[in-house]
């Protein structure tokens, strides 16, 4: 009977839950990293040097930083329902605003009130995703949930190419079409979260009695002996050992996720210049077709096995030395795949690297500290694209940034085997039935 609950249950979250985030969280992702693609035409248009746009980047990460803390302890307060819909449509009607700037100093401005508005959000619905599926599937949960932010980049990149071509449609720019365009679907969805997105197992219409009594048993199992609990505060939990060894893990992997990603439609305009501005968003979606396969399989395997270390830190030191090898690299089609390998790897820990927190942390504690750790790593947001921005003008390359990025990413892996490690086999021994058989 317990095989049979465990089935329909899990059938129910996959069904009801996954899809719904996964598109609401490839949307935030699209209006955060849409200005890779606009800034290949409003870089000219409003006279942005590679230093400004880089700095027009890092200001959504300053408010970002400011208010993610703060934004998921009142998720917890108000419940998911509501706060979610409320970032939804404030960074919607944020992002459809992007199309009216004219001035470098209107972007930043834009860009800060962008990132004030979408605060709390990715570590809101990773806490979520913690207080709805159990340990044992918790990892292909999270890589299917970031599979909307990597599908942000793989339809997104091509679909923002494409509407780059309005230009001059009602005499528009067509960087303008592609913020105003792509705002609106936030502002829709955030409507349909206070419809479709339950605040908890209990309020779900679609589990029946037995299947909520199994799962709130399972998680209360769960949380039993997690090295940070309901019982602590959200302040004390900030200063735990285990939460700032995390902290210093995902702000490491940021080099990669952050630095890469928000530059990549710019770092292979500079491999292959000739090429249309269609075409570089269409390279620049290749990557993140492997990271969307290396998520998968890579918190699949870890679910399976129930191995989480190396399936942590792994990947992470793979990825830097891809990208140590395409910054040597002279045949630019080599560099190209690389590349490739460089953001598949990066983003194959993600899954892992939550599932692990998320078992470690549970409660309003787990709230902050996931909003706490997820702002460490927007630090690198904030401060590295405006240096490889600032390097690139002064190097008229990227290597010497590139280099510095693979360096983290090789140390971030080190750290994650290192902090990942349980004090003891738990996870093996857990009586949980097997997943993905």
């Amino acid at each position: 009977m317990s095989n049979d609950l465990y089935t329909s249950t899990l059938k129910q979250l996959n069904s009801k839950i996954i899809p719904f985030i996964v598109i609401c969280y490839f949307v935030a992702n699209l209006d955060k990293t849409n200005i890779s693609i606009a800034a290949l035409q409003m870089n000219a248009d409003l006279g942005l040097t590679t230093s400004m746009y880089g700095l027009g980047v890092g200001m959504f990460y300053i408010s970002y930083i400011l208010f993610e803390i703060p934004s998921n302890v009142i998720m917890t307060k108000v419940g998911a329902r509501r706060w979610i819909a409320r970032i939804m449509i404030t960074w919607g009607i944020v992002s459809t605003g992007m199309a009216l700037v004219h001035t470098a100093n209107q972007l930043y401005v834009m860009r800060f009130l962008l990132g004030m508005a979408e605060a709390g959000f990715a570590p809101g619905i990773i806490y979520y995703i913690a207080c709805w599926f159990p340990k044992s599937n918790r990892a292909r949960a999270m890589s299917f949930f970031y599979m909307g932010s990597v599908s942000a980049s793989i339809i997104g990149l091509p679909v923002s190419g494409a509407i780059l071509n309005m230009h001059g449609i009602a005499d528009i720019a067509g960087w303008r079409w592609l913020f105003a365009l792509e705002g609106i679907p936030a502002l829709i969805l955030g409507c349909l979260v206070l419809w479709r997105l339950p605040d908890s197992p209990e309020q779900a219409p679609w589990l029946n009695s037995q299947q909520k009594s199994w799962l709130r048993d399972r998680l209360q199992q769960d949380n039993a002996d997690v090295a940070i609990g309901k019982n602590h505060s959200w302040l004390s939990a900030l200063k735990d050992k285990t939460v700032l060894l995390l902290s210093l893990v995902w702000f490491l992997q940021a080099f990669g996720s952050i630095g890469i990603t928000l530059f990549m439609p710019l770092i292979i305009k500079s491999m292959a210049a000739e090429q249309s501005d269609f075409v570089i968003s269409l390279l620049s979606a290749v990557p993140f077709i492997m990271a969307c396969l290396f998520m998968y399989l890579n918190g699949r395997h870890s679910d399976r096995t129930r191995e989480r270390s190396w399936h942590l830190g792994l990947p992470l030191i793979l990825s830097g030395l891809a990208l140590a090898t395409a910054i040597f690299t002279t045949n630019l089609w080599v560099a190209y795949l690389l590349l490739v390998l460089t953001v598949g790897f990066n983003f194959a820990l993600t899954p892992i690297f939550w599932a692990v927190t998320t078992e470690k942390l549970a409660g309003v504690a787990a709230a902050a500290s996931i909003a706490f750790i997820n702002t460490v790593a927007n630090f690198v947001g904030l401060g590295l694209p405006p240096v490889l921005g600032k390097l690139k003008d002064m190097t008229h390359s990227y290597h010497s940034g590139l280099l510095v990025v693979a360096l983290a990413l090789i140390a971030g892996g080190v750290i994650g085997i290192i902090v990942s490690r349980p004090p003891n086999d738990r996870l093996k021994t857990l009586a949980y039935p097997q997943s993905g058989k």
